[in-house]
Protein backbone atom coordinates (compact mmCIF):
# COMPACT_ATOMS: atom_id res chain seq x y z
CA UNK A 1 0.00 0.00 0.00
CA UNK A 2 2.86 2.17 1.02
CA UNK A 3 4.49 1.58 -2.42
CA UNK A 4 1.48 2.25 -4.18
CA UNK A 5 0.14 5.55 -2.51
CA UNK A 6 4.03 6.74 -3.11
CA UNK A 7 3.64 5.81 -6.94
CA UNK A 8 0.56 7.48 -7.49
CA UNK A 9 1.29 10.85 -5.77
CA UNK A 10 5.00 11.01 -7.36
CA UNK A 11 4.53 9.34 -10.53
CA UNK A 12 1.39 7.35 -11.89
CA UNK A 13 -0.80 4.45 -11.18
CA UNK A 14 -3.54 2.67 -12.64
CA UNK A 15 -7.22 1.43 -10.72
CA UNK A 16 -9.25 -1.01 -12.42
CA UNK A 17 -12.72 0.98 -11.71
CA UNK A 18 -14.71 -0.97 -13.94
CA UNK A 19 -16.92 -1.88 -10.98
CA UNK A 20 -18.57 1.68 -10.50
CA UNK A 21 -22.56 1.34 -11.22
CA UNK A 22 -23.25 3.30 -14.49
CA UNK A 23 -26.78 4.19 -15.81
CA UNK A 24 -27.33 5.68 -18.82
CA UNK A 25 -30.39 8.52 -18.33
CA UNK A 26 -32.34 9.80 -21.03
CA UNK A 27 -35.27 12.05 -22.43
CA UNK A 28 -36.55 15.61 -22.61
CA UNK A 29 -36.83 15.43 -19.21
CA UNK A 30 -33.59 13.96 -17.91
CA UNK A 31 -32.21 17.46 -16.63
CA UNK A 32 -35.39 18.06 -14.54
CA UNK A 33 -35.41 14.23 -13.11
CA UNK A 34 -31.46 14.72 -12.02
CA UNK A 35 -32.32 17.79 -10.08
CA UNK A 36 -35.04 16.17 -8.37
CA UNK A 37 -32.66 13.51 -7.29
CA UNK A 38 -29.78 14.73 -6.36
CA UNK A 39 -29.16 17.54 -4.24
CA UNK A 40 -27.57 20.02 -6.62
CA UNK A 41 -28.34 21.52 -9.54
CA UNK A 42 -28.33 19.95 -12.82
CA UNK A 43 -30.15 22.55 -15.57
CA UNK A 44 -27.34 24.11 -16.78
CA UNK A 45 -24.62 21.45 -17.36
CA UNK A 46 -23.01 21.46 -20.38
CA UNK A 47 -22.64 18.86 -23.05
CA UNK A 48 -18.66 17.67 -22.43
CA UNK A 49 -18.91 18.40 -18.97
CA UNK A 50 -19.31 16.43 -15.48
CA UNK A 51 -20.64 17.04 -12.16
CA UNK A 52 -20.53 15.65 -8.68
CA UNK A 53 -23.37 14.31 -7.16
CA UNK A 54 -24.87 13.69 -3.61
CA UNK A 55 -28.29 11.80 -3.17
CA UNK A 56 -30.34 11.88 -0.22
CA UNK A 57 -32.98 9.67 0.81
CA UNK A 58 -36.59 11.83 1.30
CA UNK A 59 -35.56 12.04 5.73
CA UNK A 60 -32.33 14.13 4.27
CA UNK A 61 -29.77 11.38 4.80
CA UNK A 62 -26.95 10.98 1.99
CA UNK A 63 -27.54 7.52 0.43
CA UNK A 64 -25.21 7.64 -2.35
CA UNK A 65 -22.71 10.11 -4.24
CA UNK A 66 -20.96 10.27 -7.53
CA UNK A 67 -20.24 11.97 -10.93
CA UNK A 68 -23.02 12.11 -13.72
CA UNK A 69 -21.43 13.30 -17.31
CA UNK A 70 -23.60 15.37 -19.92
CA UNK A 71 -23.30 13.14 -23.24
CA UNK A 72 -25.82 15.13 -24.80
CA UNK A 73 -28.11 18.10 -24.38
CA UNK A 74 -30.56 15.11 -23.38
CA UNK A 75 -28.64 12.40 -22.56
CA UNK A 76 -26.75 11.72 -19.10
CA UNK A 77 -24.17 8.88 -17.57
CA UNK A 78 -24.50 8.75 -13.90
CA UNK A 79 -22.20 6.54 -11.98
CA UNK A 80 -22.92 5.61 -8.13
CA UNK A 81 -20.96 3.31 -5.69
CA UNK A 82 -20.25 -0.19 -6.52
CA UNK A 83 -22.34 -1.68 -3.71
CA UNK A 84 -25.35 0.80 -4.85
CA UNK A 85 -25.28 0.12 -8.46
CA UNK A 86 -28.40 -1.60 -8.34
CA UNK A 87 -29.87 -0.20 -5.34
CA UNK A 88 -29.72 3.57 -6.80
CA UNK A 89 -31.23 2.12 -10.38
CA UNK A 90 -34.16 0.93 -8.67
CA UNK A 91 -34.55 4.15 -6.39
CA UNK A 92 -34.44 5.94 -9.69
CA UNK A 93 -37.72 3.89 -11.22
CA UNK A 94 -39.43 3.95 -7.87
CA UNK A 95 -39.54 8.07 -8.01
CA UNK A 96 -39.97 8.01 -11.79
CA UNK A 97 -42.77 5.26 -12.10
CA UNK A 98 -44.74 6.00 -8.35
CA UNK A 99 -44.34 9.53 -8.42
CA UNK A 100 -43.17 11.64 -11.28
CA UNK A 101 -44.53 9.27 -14.51
CA UNK A 102 -45.07 12.71 -16.48
CA UNK A 103 -41.45 13.09 -17.00
CA UNK A 104 -40.18 11.96 -19.65
CA UNK A 105 -37.17 10.08 -18.61
CA UNK A 106 -35.37 6.79 -19.49
CA UNK A 107 -32.98 4.74 -17.43
CA UNK A 108 -30.41 1.56 -18.54
CA UNK A 109 -28.07 0.01 -16.27
CA UNK A 110 -24.81 -0.50 -18.19
CA UNK A 111 -22.44 -1.26 -16.00
CA UNK A 112 -21.05 -4.50 -17.57
CA UNK A 113 -21.22 -2.75 -20.73
CA UNK A 114 -17.93 -0.50 -19.97
CA UNK A 115 -14.54 -1.20 -18.40
CA UNK A 116 -12.79 1.95 -16.40
CA UNK A 117 -9.06 2.13 -16.14
CA UNK A 118 -8.20 5.39 -13.82
CA UNK A 119 -4.97 7.04 -14.83
CA UNK A 120 -3.60 9.34 -12.20
CA UNK A 121 -0.71 10.95 -10.80
CA UNK A 122 1.59 13.69 -12.02
CA UNK A 123 2.60 11.38 -15.18
CA UNK A 124 -0.86 10.28 -16.27
CA UNK A 125 -0.74 13.27 -19.02
CA UNK A 126 2.35 12.21 -20.51
CA UNK A 127 1.35 8.23 -20.43
CA UNK A 128 -2.27 8.73 -22.06
CA UNK A 129 -0.97 11.35 -24.74
CA UNK A 130 1.16 8.76 -26.03
CA UNK A 131 -2.08 6.12 -26.81
CA UNK A 132 -4.88 8.79 -27.47
CA UNK A 133 -5.74 10.97 -29.93
CA UNK A 134 -7.80 13.43 -27.86
CA UNK A 135 -5.84 16.77 -26.93
CA UNK A 136 -5.21 16.52 -23.49
CA UNK A 137 -3.58 19.75 -22.64
CA UNK A 138 -5.01 21.46 -20.01
CA UNK A 139 -6.97 23.97 -21.80
CA UNK A 140 -8.49 22.49 -24.03
CA UNK A 141 -9.17 19.59 -21.88
CA UNK A 142 -9.91 20.56 -17.94
CA UNK A 143 -10.97 19.24 -14.86
CA UNK A 144 -14.47 17.95 -14.88
CA UNK A 145 -14.50 17.62 -18.56
CA UNK A 146 -15.51 14.28 -20.77
CA UNK A 147 -13.94 13.61 -24.13
CA UNK A 148 -14.48 10.80 -26.82
CA UNK A 149 -11.61 9.56 -29.27
CA UNK A 150 -9.87 6.70 -29.27
CA UNK A 151 -7.52 4.92 -26.32
CA UNK A 152 -4.71 2.84 -28.32
CA UNK A 153 -7.07 2.32 -31.43
CA UNK A 154 -10.41 1.67 -29.54
CA UNK A 155 -13.19 4.37 -28.74
CA UNK A 156 -13.03 5.67 -25.48
CA UNK A 157 -14.56 7.83 -23.39
CA UNK A 158 -12.18 9.91 -21.15
CA UNK A 159 -13.42 11.82 -18.02
CA UNK A 160 -10.73 13.67 -16.16
CA UNK A 161 -12.20 13.52 -12.74
CA UNK A 162 -10.32 12.21 -9.69
CA UNK A 163 -10.73 10.17 -6.18
CA UNK A 164 -7.46 10.68 -5.61
CA UNK A 165 -6.61 14.72 -5.81
CA UNK A 166 -4.09 14.08 -8.80
CA UNK A 167 -4.03 14.81 -12.02
CA UNK A 168 -6.25 11.92 -13.43
CA UNK A 169 -7.65 10.46 -16.47
CA UNK A 170 -10.43 7.91 -15.88
CA UNK A 171 -10.38 6.08 -19.49
CA UNK A 172 -13.47 4.26 -20.41
CA UNK A 173 -13.87 1.67 -23.11
CA UNK A 174 -16.53 -1.36 -24.32
CA UNK A 175 -15.89 -3.94 -21.71
CA UNK A 176 -14.31 -6.39 -24.53
CA UNK A 177 -11.64 -3.37 -25.28
CA UNK A 178 -10.27 -3.77 -21.51
CA UNK A 179 -7.75 -6.09 -22.12
CA UNK A 180 -6.09 -5.32 -24.91
CA UNK A 181 -6.26 -1.28 -23.54
CA UNK A 182 -5.02 -2.24 -19.94
CA UNK A 183 -1.91 -4.09 -21.94
CA UNK A 184 -1.24 -1.28 -24.13
CA UNK A 185 -1.10 1.02 -21.25
CA UNK A 186 1.51 -1.00 -19.62
CA UNK A 187 3.24 -0.99 -22.53
CA UNK A 188 3.89 2.30 -22.85
CA UNK A 189 3.80 3.30 -19.15
CA UNK A 190 7.01 1.41 -17.54
CA UNK A 191 8.60 4.35 -18.78
CA UNK A 192 7.02 6.36 -16.28
CA UNK A 193 6.64 3.80 -13.43
CA UNK A 194 3.20 2.60 -14.05
CA UNK A 195 2.11 0.73 -11.17
CA UNK A 196 -1.14 -0.75 -10.84
CA UNK A 197 -2.84 -0.25 -7.49
CA UNK A 198 -6.13 -1.61 -5.16
CA UNK A 199 -9.08 -0.62 -3.50
CA UNK A 200 -6.69 -0.13 -0.03
CA UNK A 201 -4.66 2.03 -1.74
CA UNK A 202 -7.43 3.85 -2.90
CA UNK A 203 -9.08 4.39 0.34
CA UNK A 204 -5.86 6.33 1.84
CA UNK A 205 -5.32 8.10 -1.01
CA UNK A 206 -9.33 9.92 -0.68
CA UNK A 207 -8.97 10.00 2.62
CA UNK A 208 -6.04 12.23 2.46
CA UNK A 209 -8.18 14.62 0.83
CA UNK A 210 -11.45 14.16 2.52
CA UNK A 211 -13.36 12.44 -0.02
CA UNK A 212 -16.02 10.27 1.36
CA UNK A 213 -17.44 6.86 1.00
CA UNK A 214 -21.08 5.87 1.46
CA UNK A 215 -21.62 3.64 3.91
CA UNK A 216 -18.21 4.07 5.51
CA UNK A 217 -18.53 7.52 6.19
CA UNK A 218 -22.12 7.84 6.05
CA UNK A 219 -24.23 5.18 8.20
CA UNK A 220 -27.85 6.54 6.90
CA UNK A 221 -27.87 9.08 9.76
CA UNK A 222 -25.63 12.08 8.07
CA UNK A 223 -26.92 14.71 5.82
CA UNK A 224 -24.63 16.67 3.27
CA UNK A 225 -24.48 19.62 5.68
CA UNK A 226 -22.43 17.38 8.51
CA UNK A 227 -20.09 16.01 5.80
CA UNK A 228 -19.43 19.70 5.15
CA UNK A 229 -21.08 19.86 1.49
CA UNK A 230 -23.07 22.97 1.98
CA UNK A 231 -21.45 24.00 -1.70
CA UNK A 232 -23.67 20.90 -3.26
CA UNK A 233 -26.88 21.60 -1.81
CA UNK A 234 -29.31 23.53 -4.05
CA UNK A 235 -32.14 24.96 -1.63
CA UNK A 236 -33.03 27.59 -4.34
CA UNK A 237 -34.04 25.40 -6.80
CA UNK A 238 -37.56 26.24 -8.20
CA UNK A 239 -38.94 22.60 -7.47
CA UNK A 240 -38.91 20.29 -5.16
CA UNK A 241 -35.85 17.68 -4.64
CA UNK A 242 -35.44 14.61 -2.45
CA UNK A 243 -34.97 15.67 0.99
CA UNK A 244 -34.99 19.21 0.91
CA UNK A 245 -38.12 19.28 3.53
CA UNK A 246 -36.26 16.59 5.76
CA UNK A 247 -33.16 19.19 5.63
CA UNK A 248 -35.37 21.93 7.17
CA UNK A 249 -36.47 19.82 10.18
CA UNK A 250 -35.25 21.40 13.44
CA UNK A 251 -33.57 17.85 14.20
CA UNK A 252 -31.27 18.15 11.20
CA UNK A 253 -30.38 21.52 12.32
CA UNK A 254 -28.79 21.19 15.43
CA UNK A 255 -25.95 22.75 16.23
CA UNK A 256 -24.32 19.63 18.18
CA UNK A 257 -25.10 16.80 15.23
CA UNK A 258 -22.13 14.99 14.68
CA UNK A 259 -19.96 16.24 11.72
CA UNK A 260 -17.81 14.64 9.30
CA UNK A 261 -14.02 16.39 10.68
CA UNK A 262 -9.99 15.28 10.58
CA UNK A 263 -8.04 13.52 12.93
CA UNK A 264 -4.24 14.03 13.54
CA UNK A 265 -3.10 11.68 16.18
CA UNK A 266 -0.53 13.97 18.54
CA UNK A 267 1.48 10.71 18.37
CA UNK A 268 2.07 10.25 14.28
CA UNK A 269 3.22 6.14 15.11
CA UNK A 270 -0.42 5.69 15.91
CA UNK A 271 -3.36 4.51 13.91
CA UNK A 272 -6.38 4.92 15.25
CA UNK A 273 -9.18 1.99 15.15
CA UNK A 274 -11.70 2.26 13.03
CA UNK A 275 -14.92 2.52 14.74
CA UNK A 276 -12.87 3.81 17.87
CA UNK A 277 -15.24 6.45 20.38
CA UNK A 278 -14.42 9.92 21.17
CA UNK A 279 -14.52 11.08 23.83
CA UNK A 280 -13.77 14.94 25.52
CA UNK A 281 -13.06 14.13 28.56
CA UNK A 282 -10.62 10.94 28.95
CA UNK A 283 -10.77 11.34 32.94
CA UNK A 284 -14.66 11.42 33.18
CA UNK A 285 -16.36 8.63 35.16
CA UNK A 286 -17.58 6.06 33.69
CA UNK A 287 -19.66 5.48 31.72
CA UNK A 288 -17.73 8.42 29.96
CA UNK A 289 -20.61 10.04 27.21
CA UNK A 290 -19.41 9.55 23.56
CA UNK A 291 -19.33 12.31 21.44
CA UNK A 292 -18.67 10.31 18.12
CA UNK A 293 -16.37 8.13 16.34
CA UNK A 294 -13.95 7.21 13.69
CA UNK A 295 -15.26 6.53 10.49
CA UNK A 296 -11.88 6.10 8.70
CA UNK A 297 -8.17 5.29 9.10
CA UNK A 298 -5.30 5.12 7.64
CA UNK A 299 -1.15 5.48 7.97
CA UNK A 300 -0.32 7.82 4.98
CA UNK A 301 3.24 7.68 3.48
CA UNK A 302 2.43 11.15 1.88
CA UNK A 303 2.03 12.86 5.62
CA UNK A 304 4.62 9.76 7.65
CA UNK A 305 1.56 10.23 10.24
CA UNK A 306 -1.89 7.85 11.12
CA UNK A 307 -4.43 10.38 10.24
CA UNK A 308 -8.49 9.52 10.48
CA UNK A 309 -11.94 11.18 9.59
CA UNK A 310 -14.53 10.94 11.87
CA UNK A 311 -17.80 11.98 12.93
CA UNK A 312 -18.26 14.76 16.04
CA UNK A 313 -21.05 16.66 17.99
CA UNK A 314 -20.41 20.11 16.70
CA UNK A 315 -16.95 18.93 14.91
CA UNK A 316 -17.22 21.66 12.48
CA UNK A 317 -17.02 24.38 15.45
CA UNK A 318 -14.18 22.37 17.32
CA UNK A 319 -11.42 23.26 15.07
CA UNK A 320 -7.94 22.73 16.89
CA UNK A 321 -9.46 20.73 19.64
CA UNK A 322 -8.51 17.91 21.57
CA UNK A 323 -10.41 14.63 21.52
CA UNK A 324 -9.79 11.01 23.17
CA UNK A 325 -10.06 7.73 22.29
CA UNK A 326 -10.21 4.56 24.68
CA UNK A 327 -8.25 1.79 22.02
CA UNK A 328 -8.13 -2.26 22.16
CA UNK A 329 -4.54 -1.70 23.32
CA UNK A 330 -5.87 -0.25 26.59
CA UNK A 331 -4.60 3.05 25.74
CA UNK A 332 -6.05 6.27 25.80
CA UNK A 333 -5.37 8.49 22.53
CA UNK A 334 -4.67 12.04 22.26
CA UNK A 335 -5.90 13.57 18.78
CA UNK A 336 -6.60 16.95 17.60
CA UNK A 337 -9.63 17.79 15.09
CA UNK A 338 -8.53 19.39 11.92
CA UNK A 339 -9.73 19.84 8.59
CA UNK A 340 -10.70 16.77 6.53
CA UNK A 341 -8.39 17.79 3.48
CA UNK A 342 -4.99 16.68 4.41
CA UNK A 343 -3.05 16.97 1.01
CA UNK A 344 -3.04 19.42 -1.20
CA UNK A 345 -5.87 21.46 0.19
CA UNK A 346 -6.36 23.88 -2.21
CA UNK A 347 -6.87 21.43 -4.64
CA UNK A 348 -4.09 22.34 -7.35
CA UNK A 349 -2.65 19.38 -8.29
CA UNK A 350 -5.81 17.82 -9.84
CA UNK A 351 -6.13 21.21 -11.99
CA UNK A 352 -2.62 20.91 -13.33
Amino acid sequence: VVRECRAVREGVGILDASTLGKIDIQGADAREFLGRIYTNKWQKLAPGRVRYGLMCGDDGMVMDDGTTSCLAENHFLMTTTTGNAAPVLEWLELWHQTEWPELDVSFTSVTDHWATMTLTGPEARKLLAELTDIDLDREAFKFMDWREGHVAGVPARVFRISFTGELAFEINVQAHYAMHVWKALFAHGDKYGLTPYGTETMHVLRAEKGFIIVGQDTDGSVTPEDLGMHWAIGYDKPFPWIGKRALTRSDTRRENRKQLVGLRPKDPSVVLEEGAQIVFDPDHAIPMPMVGHVTSSYYSPTLESGFALAVVKGGHQRMGESVYLPMADGRVHEAEIVGTQFVDPKGERQHV
